[in-house]
């Protein structure tokens, strides 16, 4: 699994072998970033970062450790190949219902047939169907509440962080803004989000901070030349690993941003969004309940983009599907959300 989102919608799962099974020992496999991310997990007692070079010593690895059971949340016949190959006791992978996934390639089909099989329906909540995954374990649970960790220095960096921006985390209403999108199909126009940095500072009077890695120098950059002369904005970019960004997105009131890794990360910590999806399907992986908000082009025929499926689809009706999400349709989803934070005394 690679990217940060899909990896803290796993995290129920996580919770839930440990409650059924305490004793047991945890492995999870992933990418770097996502083993910063999953930083003080207590429900995970090792993270393997992964790297196709290192197959056979994976092998080697689970096939040492005499696993009892292993899944795989999306299809991945060299996922599910290593397990085979390991000897593990037990595997399920997904069957993909109701759409077509690419993933689900003919040797993994051939492959699938020697494990069990679970079904996955695309258009359900792809969280609630991971957890599917573990039933043939015993484990039969609805709880899809996300779990995520930081550290005590990581705390501290964003302490001072705020002392030295004048931010008071009790009175001030601290926004968290990202142009940023992980899939550029999905990036909405950095002059919008300006707009939107614009509307909380003069009407909410809000402290803007804009959020964003490195790599997303471009968007922030426009953005930030967009934007009124009088607003006043806090630019972090690239200033914060996984860790502090997990901190920081906890202190924050709200989130606002296209539907990308750093909002599952305000989910987990039960910060309130607004989440502009663009071409995604919203039932599928976006944040749900009342504190969360989701703005898409309600005259679409159907999303583009699917949790099992990123990769093959219109890329001219995805585009149409994000830059026809207007600022005001914003702003409006972003006033509803405050007067709820309002009347529940979120701020």
């Amino acid at each position: 699994m690679t990217k940060l989102g899909d990896m803290i919608c796993t995290t129920p799962m996580f919770r839930a072998v440990k409650e059924k099974y305490p004793e047991s020992r945890l492995f999870v496999i992933g990418n770097k970033t996502n083993k910063d991310v999953l930083g003080g997990n207590h429900d995970v007692d090792e993270y393997l970062t992964y790297e196709k070079k290192l197959f056979w010593s994976f092998v080697k690895k689970l096939r040492s450790e005499k696993v009892d059971f292993a899944c795989i949340t999306h299809p991945n016949f060299w996922g599910l190949a290593m397990l085979y190959l390991a000897g593990v006791k037990s595997i399920a992978a997904p069957v993909i219902k109701n759409g077509f996934c690419p993933s689900e390639t003919k040797l993994y089909k051939m492959l699938r047939k020697f494990v069990s099989t679970v079904s996955h329906k695309m258009g359900f909540y792809a969280p609630r169907e991971y957890l599917r995954l573990l039933e043939p374990t015993g484990i039969f649970t609805e709880n899809t509440k996300k779990h995520l960790y930081f550290s005590k220095k990581a705390e501290d960096i964003i302490g001072r962080f705020f002392a030295k921006n004048g931010i008071n985390s009790k009175y001030d209403f601290v926004v968290g803004v990202s142009p940023s999108a992980g899939n550029k199909i999905k990036k909405w126009p950095e002059k919008r989000f300006a707009e939107i940095a614009d509307y909380l500072y003069e009407k909410y009077e809000a402290k803007v901070i804009i959020i964003g890695a490195l790599n997303d120098e471009n968007e922030v950059k426009q953005m930030v030349a967009c934007l009124n002369q009088k607003t006043k904005v806090i630019n972090t970019m690239g200033m914060f690993n996984i860790d502090e960004l997990k901190v920081l997105m906890s202190k924050i009131n709200l989130f606002i941003s296209v539907d990308t890794g750093p909002i599952y990360i305000a989910e987990a910590f039960n910060i309130p969004t607004v989440d502009i999806i663009g071409p995604i399907d919203e039932r599928e992986q976006p944040p749900t309940g009342e504190m969360h908000k989701i703005v898409k082009l309600e005259s679409r025929a159907s999303p583009e983009l699917f949790v099992m499926n990123a990769s093959i689809y219109d890329k001219n009706e995805a585009r149409r599907q994000v830059e026809l999400i207007s600022v005001n349709m914003v702003k409006e989803k972003t006033d509803e959300i405050i007067a709820d934070m309002k009347i529940r005394k979120n701020i």
